[in-house]
């Protein structure tokens, strides 16, 4: 991962070892009061009609300021902590070909200094591996010039880190990121932390039966694997396990996908990166609680030995699916992750997923669907909402139960009659994969949520704040912000 390095220093702005100096300011349209201290520049950004709207970035030259090339970026009227993240996000996408830049914030904003750290790391990543040249490059150091204790600066570079290692992995071409190179990947990523690591082959696959994620895997010849990792502190008060869909590329299988609809499908792994990114950063800031990852890897690929549709598979708790659709893969792979999650009896799951083409339709690109118990989604919007980023609680409807139903096996992946609904469908299916927190018969499932990430973990059109094109690492924030409400809580 490329990020630049983050610092932080009492010294007067902008010190003497930056190459090029950016100041956020709030809305000046009423007032110019937060630039009291330099009436010249104030009077420069009038003059160019600049008035610091949100995100809006202009060069400007401001000599009683600094003589080094500088930036003024805005936040917009009553600034909050997101709109301070996403105009230092953009001034750091902005301001290129400069290795040191230094950062502050007009008086009116520092209080907001750790979403502006967040925003320099965030708006800092660039991903060059397969460029035989390097364009314009951004920023390698940011120093911010603001009061910014040890803990706030270390949070900052965790989450920049995570959402890092999922743009990495979810931008590298699925021709290089086999399901054992990813699984590796993963295990790379947290060598250096507290975690331990259990890759499942092929062989310990069928022996333990993994119906789902074997079963999607016949069409490949790349053999599948199943990836736990398992950060759990002494001091934990809470156990929650991740699930990751990661199919590696997504073809369809033999109910092949349309060409356009198959560019972007190595994208189809976020969910397993976004998982194995939380519990990194989670384990990097050793917060006391206990979490599990399940990777579920697999390439979805047509073959003479692939799944047809109408084959029945087994999977790992013995439920029978038969599949009329094998493009509705990812629910195939996850019932086999969530049965091994719920073995171990945590106190909640949490899934990820680019999950179905239904949630785009209904919420957008920049919403995650989030399904699950009504007590565990309301705590995860509540994390969703301290992190700043956009969720939407979708329903799990009693009514499309039956819908479920299959002719000929306990269950069936897809009601190819009537395709309506699809993300809330999918949400049912994985329901039924939830284990129960004690083996009486009418006991409870385990609280569950599930994260359609199919429309906001990729971005197509024009960046904006500290997103550019690609790779969002969405809902990453957001589980490790539930992570830190959960050991408060306890």
């Amino acid at each position: 991962m490329t990020l630049p390095a983050l610092s932080r220093t009492s010294d007067q702005f902008p010190g003497s070892a930056a190459d090029a100096a950016v100041l956020v300011i709030s809305d000046i349209s009423d007032s110019t009061d937060s630039l009291s201290a330099h009436p010249g520049l104030a009077e420069s950004l009038e003059g160019i009609g600049f008035t610091g709207s949100p995100s809006a970035f202009t060069r400007v030259y401001a000599p009683e300021v600094t003589t080094l090339p500088f930036a003024v970026v805005g936040a917009g009227r009553a600034p909050d902590a997101a709109a301070v993240r996403d105009a230092v996000g953009t001034a750091l996408r902005s301001l290129t070909g400069f290795a040191t830049v230094a950062l502050a914030l007009s008086p009116e904003l520092e209080a907001f200094a750790d979403a502006a750290a967040e925003g320099a790391v965030l708006g800092g990543y660039r991903f060059d591996d397969y460029r035989r040249e390097q364009g314009k490059t951004r920023a390698s150091a940011v120093v911010l010039h603001a009061e910014l204790d040890d803990a706030a600066l270390n949070r900052a570079v965790a989450v920049g880190e995570a959402v890092a290692l999922i743009k990495d992995l979810v931008s590298t071409p699925a021709e290089w990121q086999s399901p054992a190179q990813l699984a590796q990947s993963a295990a790379d990523s947290v060598a250096d932390l507290d975690v331990s690591v259990t890759i499942y082959d092929e062989e310990r696959l069928a022996a333990e039966g993994f119906g789902g994620i074997l079963g999607v895997a016949q069409g490949s010849d790349r053999p599948p694997r199943l990836v736990r990792l398992d950060y759990a502190p002494e001091n934990a008060t809470r156990h929650i396990a991740l699930v990751g869909k990661g199919i590696t590329f997504d073809t369809g299988g033999l109910s092949l996908k349309p060409a356009a609809s198959m560019v972007g499908m190595k994208f189809d792994m976020a969910g397993a990166a976004t998982s194995a990114a939380a519990l990194r950063a989670i384990a990097a800031l050793a917060l006391p609680v206990r979490v599990t990852a399940w990777l579920c890897i697999t390439d979805n690929m047509p073959s003479g030995r692939a799944l047809r549709p109408g084959d029945v598979i087994r999977l790992l708790d013995g439920t029978t699916v038969e599949v009329p659709n094998t493009d509705a893969e990812g629910r195939l792979v996850l019932a086999d992750g969530l049965v091994a999650a719920s073995r171990e009896n945590p106190d909640l799951i949490i899934d990820v997923a680019t999950l179905t083409g239904a949630i785009l339709m209904a919420l957008g690109h920049r919403h995650t669907g989030v399904f699950g118990d009504d007590d565990a989604v309301a705590e995860f919007l509540s994390a969703a909402e301290k992190a700043d980023e956009l969720a939407w609680h979708m329903p799990l409807p009693a009514y499309m139960e039956e819908m479920l139903d299959s002719p000929i096996a306990d269950m069936q992946n897809a009601n190819m009659g009537d395709r309506m609904g699809g993300a809330s469908y999918a949400g049912l299916f994985l329901r039924r994969f939830i284990g129960r927190v004690s083996d009486e018969k009418d006991a409870p499932r385990i609280p569950w949520v599930h994260l359609d990430i199919a429309g906001s973990g990729e971005h197509n059109g024009a960046p904006y704040g500290f997103t550019g094109k690609g790779p969002t690492g969405a809902m990453v924030r957001s589980i490790i912000a539930f992570a830190e409400a959960s050991h408060k809580e306890a």
